[in-house]
C-alpha cells in the first residue's frame, strides 16, 4: 500500500497544548496549514486548483488561561479550569486569527462539547456549518467548549474530540500533532511505524501526560487512533516541532511517524458510524442466543427475543444490546420506551423492537 499527498484531500489536524508554548513551532506548522489551504501551492488536476480542505483541532486555552493568570501547574477544581479556559479562548484564537491572516486565512471558531455530537440534530448542524465554512475556504478551528463542560459532556481530551471530528467531517486523514516522533517500544525508545491492529501489547506501549499545562498522553491518543481506526480514517501520531512535518506526514506517511492504519471492515453508513462513535447509549436490552443470532445474520430484532432492559430510554433513543453473557454485540435505535418494551418482552406476538437498518454490529 502506498499513499502519497494527492490522496488527502480533507484533513484533520490536532495540535496539543505542549506545541503550542513553543512559538517557533507554532510559526512552523501555521505556514505549513497554510500552504495546505492555500489555492496557490496547492495540487492542479486537468488545468484547476484544488483546495485543499484543514479542519485544525487545538487545545490550549486553559493553557493561555493559565499564562494569564500567571499560573505554574493546572488547576484541579472544575470551575476554576472553566475560568481558565474562558480567559484562554479568546486569546487562543487571536493569535490563531493573527498568524493565518498573514496568509488571508479566514479562521472561525466552533467549542464543540459531547451533547452536540450525541444529539442527532446538534449533530448535523454542526457538520454543515464546517462544510460551509471549507466551501469559503476558510479554517475551522474546533476546541472542547470547557467554559460549560461537566464531566457528562466532556471529552476529557482533545485527542478523542480530534478523532470525533474527523469521523464528523468524514476526513482523509487525522493527522495528531505530539511533542514526540511517534508510539515508541519502551525498552529501546524505537518509533513503531506502523499499527494495523491495537492489541494489549501496543497499549502497554502507552503512557499517561504529567505535563502542567495538558492532559491525556499516549493513552489518549491509542484511544483517538482507535476510533479512525474503525472510521476507516487512518490516523498519523507525528512529531510537530521537526522541519516540514505536516509535508512530510502527508507525502511519507508511512515514515513520518507512527501510522495507524484503518480498519479492513466494510464501510459504515455516517447514520450507523453515528451510533457507535457519536451517540450515548441511553439503555440496555439483553437478548437470548436466538435473537442474538438472528441479528448477526442481519434481521430485525423482536420483542420474544428480549430477556431484560436497563435504563430510562424513550422512543427513538439509541440503546446497547447484550447477549446472556452480557457482552456488548451491537447498538440501535429503539422503537419502544423501555416502560411499553418492558410489556411485551418475550411476548410471542411479533413486535419489531428494532429495525435491522437502524441497527449496527460492534
Amino acid at each position: 500500500m502506498k499513499q502519497s499527498e494527492k490522496d488527502y484531500q480533507r484533513i484533520v489536524i490536532k495540535i496539543g497544548a505542549s506545541l503550542l508554548v513553543n512559538p517557533q513551532t507554532v510559526e512552523q506548522l501555521v505556514s505549513q496549514i497554510a500552504e495546505l489551504i492555500n489555492p496557490v501551492r496547492n495540487l492542479i488536476s486537468n488545468g484547476v486548483k484544488q483546495r485543499r480542505q484543514v479542519i485544525l483541532v487545538s487545545s490550549g486555552a486553559i493553557a493561555c488561561g493559565m499564562s494569564i493568570l500567571g499560573l505554574k501547574s493546572r488547576p484541579t477544581k472544575l470551575e476554576y479550569l472553566q475560568a481558565a479556559a474562558s480567559l484562554g479562548q479568546s486569546e487562543l484564537m487571536q493569535f490563531y486569527r493573527k498568524t493565518f491572516s498573514a496568509y488571508n486565512i479566514n479562521c472561525a471558531q466552533i467549542l464543540l462539547t459531547w451533547e452536540d455530537f450525541d444529539d442527532r440534530k446538534r449533530y448535523l448542524n454542526a457538520k454543515n456549518t464546517i462544510q460551509v465554512l471549507l466551501n469559503w475556504g476558510s479554517l475551522p478551528i474546533i476546541n472542547e467548549n470547557d467554559t460549560v463542560s461537566v464531566d457528562e459532556i466532556k471529552f476529557g481530551d482533545n485527542d478523542h474530540l480530534s478523532a470525533m471530528v474527523a469521523n464528523l467531517v468524514d476526513a482523509d486523514i487525522l493527522i495528531i500533532f505530539s511533542d514526540v516522533e511517534g508510539l515508541l517500544k519502551p525498552d529501546t525508545l524505537e518509533v513503531i511505524r506502523v499499527v494495523d491492529k491495537i492489541t494489549s501489547r501496543i497499549e502497554r506501549f502507552a503512557s499517561s501526560s504529567d505535563k502542567a499545562v495538558s492532559v491525556g498522553g499516549m493513552k489518549t491518543k491509542l484511544s483517538a487512533a482507535r476510533i479512525a481506526m474503525e472510521s476507516q480514517i487512518p490516523c498519523l501520531i507525528v512529531d510537530g516541532k521537526k522541519n516540514n512535518a505536516l509535508q512530510l506526514a502527508l507525502s511519507e506517511p508511512f515514515n513520518a511517524g507512527t501510522l495507524f492504519l484503518p480498519s479492513r471492515d466494510a464501510r459504515l453508513p455516517a447514520r450507523k458510524k453515528w451510533f457507535i462513535f457519536c451517540a450515548r447509549p441511553k439503555g440496555r436490552i439483553s437478548v437470548d442466543e436466538g435473537a442474538k443470532n438472528a441479528l448477526l445474520s442481519g434481521k430485525s430484532l423482536l420483542a420474544i427475543g428480549v430477556v431484560g432492559l436497563e435504563g430510562n430510554f424513550t422512543n427513538g433513543d439509541i440503546v446497547e444490546i447484550t447477549d446472556s453473557r452480557n457482552f456488548c454485540f451491537a447498538r440501535g435505535k429503539v422503537n419502544f420506551s423501555a416502560q411499553d418494551l418492558e410489556k411485551i418482552k418475550g411476548k410471542q406476538k411479533v413486535k419489531e423492537v428494532i429495525h435491522r437498518d437502524n441497527l449496527v454490529l460492534i
